[in-house]
């Protein structure tokens, strides 16, 4: 009797088949439509390849184009298979090392041949009509295992010393599969793959740009050539993206800042933003608006020392977890060798710092110092919660490659604060936080989604207090009404802070992209660590929780975002020029003074414009620099007090009164956690 494996289906089916037999033929027997649609295959959890043959009886998911999360990673994962084999084809003697997919394509490392320059964009289109060569010879993707000497016996005869190195440090005892693409070429990888490279649209990938990287990222080792491609399931969405691409490039905040003229950035404090009077104007409104929401959130707002001693780090933990990230003063800071870190962990100050009491560091963040203030006297749980707030400036010792205009910096202020309560005033402390955040949020247009980073592997604390933390933030998102899908709720296993759990806000921006700014951590081990205590109702010392909260993030970075989310059209509360009067002739030079003047003194922030240029170069110029409102007044309109508006990204204009123009002007200008206030 011929033995038979049980395949278990989604719908909760089953299917006899035989011993040998693979998922695509579990496909064919299903039907000849699943079976051409079927990309890969999900077994017992893990994603395979369709040809792969079962292990025993197994739970069977198909894995087709409608399971795009899982298609896309297979088709860029193939996509960067084709450009490593377009590569070699069109240049024998290439040297390949490794290409992963990435979150909107893929790119493959590669050595150019002695007898040529480095690979540049010139090439690329010669590779992408290769790779398309490649993908419509629909090669079978065929996996084989093979020892790890065979890989390095096979390296070492074709020159490739990359691989050979990689194949030299892989693990004996594990099984090592090459993925061959037809019958001539192959390379050494886990998969899983498509089953052929047909399987691949021509029409859905784009090589994007080339730069240099050293083998496996270290600057002593060889340099070689990235290749940077986007790849998608079909053409719809590589036009898709690259109309995202284009967008981004129009509303890149770099170039809108200089057009603008908001803030610039140069060698001199790299990482650092040297901010003009219209960017500054941008952050005060801003600073602003947070004051008043934390002055009405009850939060006392604070001012900490950029400088503390290391030893105040030490015993926080930062030192022995973030101290390459810091900036010490002197500037050179002390290894952390495993004698800092233990010290770390027990709360001692570490012995290297010891020997020299001047050690001291400027804050990468605000919380140790906020549990300095919070110290201070007697606390009584009569007190709790305290919510302490401060426009905290922060910094960060970031690589020199991560830094990106305002999204990455090294110097940040971010609207930072600190809730101390008991166990008890978590849940609700967090719930009304989530209320906030969602009310800033929605003042400036954004959706978000809410997720909770979980414990990571390496984290301080006990397992018990992680439990406890992670389900209080449940349970408030719960009692605020999110924890749905309208708010994208989701959970991260292994991303929380190391030492505590944390939600994360991730907003999505005008043209879909996602950033995540707010937090909220449930944090019970820096109270621990730096002795924060209240007298309970008892008349003993508690350990309060420590909830980090922060909206915006940083405000620089929420700048950038802002740019970018309105391509430069700030609304006109948060507009750095609210408004411009421009004359059409110098007679009514008189008249447009008068109208700034009176548009002053209703609060408005205007400027005029009483240049002798034609007025449509005017309108033109206002109009790239984002100015909200264009107020403009020739002979007539100075005759009958009349002022002719245009706003910005409308064709039409009006005719109003000055009256009307104030009243229009000053309703668009008000904040909106103002609106409806006298």
């Amino acid at each position: 009797m011929t033995e038979l494996l049980t395949i278990s289906l989604p719908d909760g089916s089953k299917r006899e088949m035989a011993v040998g037999s693979t998922p695509a033929d579990v496909a064919a027997a299903i039907g000849p439509g699943l079976a051409k649609a079927a990309l890969a295959a999900r077994v017992d959890g893990e994603v395979r390849d369709l040809n792969r043959p079962f292990d025993g009886d197994a739970e069977l998911a198909l894995i087709t184009a409608r399971d795009e999360e899982d298609a896309l990673e297979l088709a860029r994962h193939d996509f960067a298979h084709v450009l490593a084999e377009a590569v070699q084809a069109l240049w024998p003697g290439t040297q390949i090392t490794f290409g992963p997919a990435t979150d909107d394509g893929f790119y493959y490392d590669v050595k150019a041949p002695e007898a040529r320059d480095p690979f540049s964009m010139d090439d690329l289109p010669a590779i992408e009509e290769k790779m398309r060569e490649i993908i419509k010879a629909d090669k079978p993707l065929r996996r084989e295992a093979w020892s790890r000497q065979q890989l390095i016996d096979k390296w070492e005869a074709e020159g490739e010393a990359f691989k050979a190195q990689w194949a030299q440090e892989l693990p004996e005892n594990e099984e090592l599969t090459v993925y061959w693409s037809g019958d001539d070429w192959l390379d050494m990888c886990r998969g899983p793959h498509l089953p052929s490279t047909g399987k691949l649209d021509p029409a859905a990938f784009k090589l994007m740009r080339v730069a240099g990287a050293y083998w496996r990222g270290d600057q002593r080792n060889a340099q070689l050539t990235r290749i940077y491609g986007t790849g998608w399931l079909n053409k719809k969405q590589l036009k898709a993206h690259l109309h995202k691409l284009e967008e981004a490039a129009k509303r890149d905040h770099r170039k809108l800042g200089r057009e603008m003229d908001l803030f610039h950035l140069q060698e001199e404090a790299h990482g650092s933003v040297f901010w003009h009077p219209k960017g500054y104007r941008i952050w005060r409104e801003l600073e602003a608006y947070m004051r008043r929401k934390m002055d009405a959130g009850g939060y006392r707002e604070i001012k900490t020392p950029q400088l503390m001693d290391v030893r105040q780090w030490t015993q926080s933990g930062h030192w022995g977890k973030y101290a390459e990230n810091m900036f010490a003063v002197p500037d050179m800071v002390p290894d952390v060798d495993a004698e800092d870190e233990n010290a770390a962990k027990t709360g001692a100050a570490s012995p290297k710092v010891e020997d020299d009491a001047n050690w001291m560091a400027i804050k990468p963040m605000n919380c140790p110092a906020h549990v300095l203030v919070f110290k201070q006297g007697i606390t009584s749980y009569r007190d709790l919660p305290i919510r302490l707030g401060e426009m905290g400036c922060c910094h960060r010792n970031e690589p020199h490659g991560a830094l990106h205009g305002l999204m990455r910096v090294r110097q940040f202020t971010q609207d930072d604060a600190h809730i101390f309560c008991t166990e008890e005033q978590v849940v609700e402390e967090v719930r009304t936080f989530c209320k906030l955040a969602a009310q800033v949020y929605s003042d400036f247009g954004f959706n978000f989604a809410i997720k909770l980073a979980l414990r990571p592997e390496k984290r301080l604390g006990s397992d018990a207090d992680w439990d406890k933390a992670e389900q209080e933030l449940r349970d408030a998102v719960k009692e605020a009404g999110m924890m749905s899908e309208e708010f994208g709720w989701e959970e991260l296993p292994g991303e929380g802070a190391f030492y505590a759990p944390k939600l994360e806000w991730h907003l999505t921006d005008a043209i879909g992209r996602t950033w995540q700014v707010g937090t909220i951590q449930g944090d019970r081990v820096l109270p621990e660590r730096l002795d924060a205590t209240y007298v309970g109702e008892d008349g003993a010392r508690h350990r309060p929780v420590m909830l980090h909260r922060a909206i915006f993030g940083s405000y620089e970075r929420f700048i950038g975002i802002l740019i970018e989310h309105f391509a430069g059209r700030l609304p006109a509360w948060l507009a750095p020029v609210q408004a411009v009067v421009a004359t059409i002739v110098s007679d009514a030079d008189d008249y447009a003074q008068e109208t700034v003047a009176k548009l002053a003194a209703a609060g408005i922030r205007v400027e005029s414009d009483l240049r002798n240029e034609k007025i449509n170069y005017k309108v033109r110029e206002h109009s790239l620099a984002k100015v909200p409102y264009l107020l403009v007044v020739g002979k007539r309109e100075a005759e009958e007090g009349t002022v002719a508006l245009r706003t910005l990204g409308e064709k039409e204009q009006q005719f109003l009164s000055i009256d009307e123009a104030i009243a229009l002007l000053t309703k668009a200008a008000t904040p909106p956690d103002l609106v409806g206030e006298d």
